[in-house]
This record gives structure tokens, sequence and C-alpha cells, in this order.
């Protein structure tokens, strides 16, 4: 059996994977600021760390996830400037600072579940954990490496010699194009906030005590405390958006590797690319963002977005579009088709028998499937896989059920689930709405091909259309 290697940011290079603890990943991912709606590219990142956990799951190992929910300290600015996101969007919405918070944790936590992402764990809330980052505050305060200003207390980068490590920073470039209007007092460009005071006169619905004054946590303090908190002062994996590693994870790594005397605070570090939408970076200050519900209402099943980021390699960029996605689920829709008509849903009955020549078939391919994933995660390679498997002609409908079966299990498709994917409150699907009604406007053209065209392409899915004296209605047979 081929070893595990993953990609190693820090190192640039790929390594053979093995646990810091026999038998026990612990693995940390940097999860959502809860102001506003997640968008398609943030749920990228979510899809990775689940894929990432379901294919360590299925090695065997036991799995301890950890993903945050910033809900205070992430400012507009992620150089520790302007507004609170989350008291911004509360003072332009009229509601409270936890309130915002709650909403957008659990649309957050509706959409990890809507394409089928296992539950972390751990899914602290950085506004329940402040003790413990005052308390890593204070280790970095004794050991020399925080300075106080006018607006907060700052980590002094020139102390911790590998701070550039692992993004590859230029520090020396960074100082001299310095722009003018950084916070006052700064010794360095690259110094970021790890407690910030309270400021006279402005009214702020999230503040604490503490021993440097009322304030709130700078936005990197929690994850270094909170990934302590349950993963203890060294641990194996974290995961984040590739923009997240030249700032926030650099800066992680500079407080925890000085505040817990640790090197290297993580074994590995595993980045996404973007989403490519095409134009500019999707932002939700910018107001150009995707979500998930976005797709729901064009009638798209949320696996299918599921389906469409197993397309790309997790450490590509990934080209976004309206065709994009709805080939993708047109894939998904015909891979759902034969997964149904082998009954992948089904209950097991039992371990499968089958002869020496198809044992042998069915070990190869479960071995390449498996391969591809060991192969730093390549997700294209395993689907190659599942649509031989599909598409398989010389093997029992037996032996590629239980294939799928278990190849499911790692993908988190839900294949051979007989599912309304886009239903709403009445029991319908929007997009199969869609094409009766236009079915119906074909026939009423004398349009007889197209009608049929539509007719052939449902029932390939095991759409049954039924002609009523209300008119056509449709319902869910065995796909053809």
């Amino acid at each position: 059996m081929s070893a595990i290697e993953f990609y190693d940011t820090r190192t640039r290079s790929r390594r053979a994977f093995a646990p810091i603890t026999p038998g026990h990943v612990r693995m940390y991912s940097c999860g959502p600021t809860v102001y506003g709606p997640p968008h398609i590219g943030n749920l990228r990142s979510r899809l990775f760390s689940d894929l990432l956990k379901r294919f360590l799951l299925s090695e065997g190992f036991r799995v301890t996830h950890v993903i945050n929910i910033t809900d205070v300290g992430h400012l507009v600015s992620d150089a520790d400037e302007g507004e609170d996101k989350i008291e911004a969007a509360a003072r332009r919405t009229g509601k409270s600072a936890e309130e915002i918070a709650a909403h957008y944790t659990q649309v957050w936590r509706d959409d990890g579940a809507a394409v089928n992402c296992l539950p972390p764990e751990h899914n602290p809330k950085a506004t329940e954990h402040i003790p413990e980052q005052i308390d890593l505050a204070k280790r970095l305060e004794a050991g020399g490496y925080l300075y106080r200003i006018e607006d907060g207390l700052y980590f002094d980068t020139s102390r911790f010699p590998r701070y550039a490590e692992l993004a590859h920073l230029d520090l020396a470039g960074q100082a001299e194009g310095a722009r003018i209007g950084v916070t006052a007092g700064k010794r360095n460009p690259a110094d970021f906030a790890v407690w910030k005071f309270a400021e006279a006169g402005v009214q702020r619905q999230q503040e604490w005590d503490s021993p440097w004054g009322r304030g709130f946590p700078g936005w990197h303090l929690e994850c270094s405390a909170m990934a302590d908190r349950y993963l203890g002062h060294h641990f194996d994996i974290h995961t984040g958006g590739i923009d997240l590693a030249s700032v926030h994870h650099t800066n992680e790594v500079a407080q925890s590797e000085c505040g817990y005397g640790v090197h290297p605070w993580v074994e590995f570090w595993m980045h996404n690319e973007f989403l490519d939408m095409g134009s500019e970076k999707m932002s939700k200050s910018k107001g150009n963002v995707r979500t998930l519900s976005d797709l729901v209402e064009k009638g798209v099943d949320p696996l299918a977005f599921r389906y469409f980021f197993l397309q790309a390699h997790y450490r590509q960029q990934q080209s976004f579009s309206d065709e994009a996605i709805q080939s993708a689920a047109t894939g998904y829709r015909r891979l759902q088709a034969v997964a149904r008509e082998l009954g992948v849903a089904d209950a097991a009955a039992g371990e499968p028998t089958w002869g020496a020549e198809e044992a042998a078939a069915v070990a190869e391919l479960r071995a390449r499937f498996r391969a591809a994933l060991a192969d730093d995660l390549n997700a294209p390679k395993a689907m190659a896989v599942v649509w031989e498997v599909a598409r398989h002609d010389r093997l029992s409908p037996a032996a590629r059920r239980d294939l799928l079966r278990g190849f499911d299990a790692v993908l988190g498709l839900r294949l051979g689930e007989a599912r309304l994917a886009v239903a709403d409150e009445s029991g319908q699907d929007p997009r199969i709405d869609g094409l009766l009604a236009e079915r119906q406007a074909a026939k009423k053209a004398r349009n007889f091909a197209e009608a049929d065209r539509i007719r052939d392409a449902l029932k390939a899915e095991g759409i049954e259309i039924v002609d009523t004296p209300a008119g056509p209605e449709w319902r869910r047979g065995k796909p053809a």
C-alpha cells in the first residue's frame, strides 16, 4: 500500500504523512467570520477539509477536527485597521452583534449540511474563549514579544526570526513599500494586534476586561488559543484558503510558537486555492458573492456543487461559471442514476462474494481509488475511478454496487439516494418544474421532437411524467 503524501505549504514539498500520535489525527480548519452569508469560495475550503477528513477516516484514523467561528475581532482591514466586521453589520442592520453572528453561524452550518460535510468534533466561538486568548497574550507579554501603543498590544515580528517562513514573505520589500498612514507607533509593517483597546467615545457591543484594560482580541489570537485548547501545543494539520497563508496563518505561527515554545507548531499546512469567478476576487465587502442559496434558486442540487468541487485538485484554481455548474449537475445526475439502478443506497446484506477474477478486479479498483487520494488528495483521479466503475461492463452489479458504496463514504455524494435535491416547501423541484413547462410549451407549438427530448432526458434521471386532467405531473421512478 502506497504511503500517504500531502503537500506542506511551510516546506513547499510533498511529504509522507503520519500523525504525531499513532492512530489519531488532530486537525484545525479556519472557519467563517459570521457577519454575512458564506459564499461558494468559502464553501470550497469547507469541502476540502471535509474530503481530507473523510479520507483519513477511511484509512482507519481517529480524527479530531476543529473549525472555529470568528464572531469578534476580524476588522474590515486584515491589517488591524477599521471597524470590526460584525460590529459594522450590526450597526448597518440595527441588530445586535450576537444576533448577526448567530444567524450567519446557522447559515454556515446549514450550507455544510446541504453539501454533506461531516460536523467537526469542536466548533468553538471566539467570544466563548476570551480567557484562553488572554492567557496566550500574557504568555507572549512575559516572553517580551509584545509592545503597547495607543490602540492596543502588538506582536513585534522582529523578535521571531522564522516569521517569513510559512508564506515565504519578502519582509524587506514590505518595509520599503509600507504605505503612509499605517497604525501610528508600529515598529514594523508586519507587526499585528494581539489585543485592541476600547476607543474612547466609541460604543462597541463586544468588549471584555483584561490585564491591559477593556478591549477585544485580535483576529489571529483566537485561532491559536482555540487550537491549543482542543488540540494541544503541537498538532498534525492546519487547513484554510491560500489567501490566509501570508497574514492570518503567518501570525498564528508567530504567536503560537513563541507563546507555547514549540517548533513546528503544525506539522502540515494544507491550503486550497481560490474559486476563479472569471473577474475580481469574490468578496462580501464588494457585494459580488455567489452563495449556495443562489445555486439552489437556479435548480442546482447542493450536492452537484460537491461533485463540481471534486472535479479539480484542491491546490489548483477552479473556474466557476453557470455553464460549469450546470455541466457538473448533469454529471452528478447521471452518476446518481447509475447508483440508484445498482441500489448503492440500499442496506448492505452482509459481505459480497464473487469469483477470484472479479475479486482481483475489485481489489485493483479499490487500490487505485485509494492511491489517488493518498497522492495529495487527488480528487479528479479518484473520480475517474468512480466513473470507470459506473460504466464497467464486465463487473457484476454486486461488485459495482460495493465499490461505489465504499467510494461514496469518502466522497460524500450520497450516491443512490432517492432525493428531491432542491425541493421547496410544496415538495416540488424548480428545475424539473421548469423543464416540464418547457415540454408543455413545445407540445403547444407542435415541436414534438423537443418535447420528446425533454421527456427522454427526465426519464434518464428517473423522472416519470404522468399526464393528469389537471395537467402533467412528475414523480421519481427508476432511472432509464
